[in-house]
């Protein structure tokens, strides 16, 4: 056990989730995340709270899948469903011991289990708790950064416990700047890209929903996007690590999609109507995350980066897109990844990753840490 899981479950607790004494809380725990669920469950009596556990395990998550009836994942979602509305808190701790261990499991499958038991769950879940979602350093993860699990964990120490009021405080310059914003523009590599933000709200993400953390999100206005944007970071959805996705829009809607499975990205963008509009446009700045790792919790958090969301809005900042799938796609617009720019209604906010202008340059990775 690291005896660091002390001081993160006091972060999760007390500045995540800000568990109140009598709260309900339900802890999520996935194979390898025991000891720091067990850290949780001691501050959360410590508060005063009631832990609830549901433990998962992903050979047999795998299994059931393989079998499972569209009738059976209605039915255990509806168990969910009724627990998840007892809580006042919730905190899912995803620690696997492969990550790729869904990766088999046909799309259209993986699609009902995304349609028929995560978004009924999540669609309570969201609104309705103070929640946060989280991994934990195991040696899948590590090989998914390309580094030793010693390197990995003391990264994941240091971006999941830095100073995220700090981060906070600086966050609200660019909550104006989006807020007050209506175009937006973006460029790069194989990419330009406007949509309009306007009378969209700016959400900032300092620690509360997601460890690690470290971006401000809106929502484009659903019809409003037009262009091209090809994605310079792999992203795992559906137990599939897809590379090289490039979209075209029209009028909101995904006209094109190619990728290393250009088939299999289709019938995940067929999931429902919704899965060809985006629901979340993002600006990534967590100054200790530079480099993606297929693991989306870390890489919509890189410095410099940005990423669009095919499917589902969230309620904080909602256009109105309903889908079964919410889909990080991640660009990197560090000079390393090729650059690029992004603008609010014509004036330059951001270019090759470092942001300027409006007060926003507190935001650069030097200020934060």
């Amino acid at each position: 056990m690291d005896p660091r899981d002390k001081e993160l479950a006091r972060l999760l607790v007390g500045y995540s989730v800000r568990l109140q004494p009598g709260e309900r809380i339900l802890i999520s725990v996935t194979d390898a995340g025991v000891p720091l669920a067990k850290e949780i469950i001691e501050e959360v009596y410590r508060v005063g709270g009631v832990p609830f556990l549901q433990i998962n395990d992903s050979i047999l998550t795998r299994a059931w899948l393989r079998g499972a009836s569209e009738e059976g994942l209605t039915q255990a979602a509806s168990h969910e469903v009724a627990r998840m509305k007892e809580m006042q808190a919730f905190i899912g701790i995803r620690a696997p011991y492969n990550a790729n261990e869904l990766g088999d499991l046909p799309a259209d499958r993986m699609a009902a289990y995304q349609r028929l038991y995560v978004r009924p769950i999540n669609d309570i879940r969201v609104p309705n708790t103070k929640w946060c979602v989280l991994r934990y350093p195991t040696p899948a993860l590590a090989q998914l950064a390309e580094t030793s699990l010693e390197a990995f964990t003391d990264f994941y120490y240091r971006v999941s416990c830095l100073d995220y009021a700090r981060m906070s405080a600086a966050m609200d310059r660019l909550v104006e700047a989006m807020g007050a914003a209506d175009r937006v523009r973006i460029t790069g590599p194989d990419t330009d890209l406007s949509f309009s933000i306007k009378g969209m709200p700016a959400i900032k993400c300092d620690g509360r929903m997601n460890i690690p953390d470290g971006e401000v999100f809106t929502a484009p206005v659903r019809d409003s996007i037009n262009g091209v944007i090809r994605f310079n970071t792999p992203s795992e959805e559906g137990g599939f690590t897809f590379t090289d996705v490039t979209l075209e829009f029209r009028q909101g809607k995904i006209v094109r999609a190619t990728a290393n499975d250009t088939e299999r990205l289709n019938r995940l963008l067929d999931t429902d109507e919704g899965a060809r509009y985006v629901g979340e446009f993002s600006l990534g700045l967590n100054p200790y995350i530079e480099k993606p790792m297929k693991e989306t919790l870390f890489d919509e958090k890189i410095m410099g980066s940005f990423h669009l969301t095919p499917g589902q809005a969230y309620q904080e900042a909602d256009n109105g897109n309903r889908s079964a799938i919410h889909w990080d796609l991640v660009a990197i617009q560090t000079p390393a990844y090729g650059g690029g720019e992004i603008y609010f209604d014509g004036e330059l906010v951001r270019k090759d990753g470092r942001f300027e202008g409006k007060g926003l340059e507190v935001l650069n990775p030097e200020n934060l840490v």
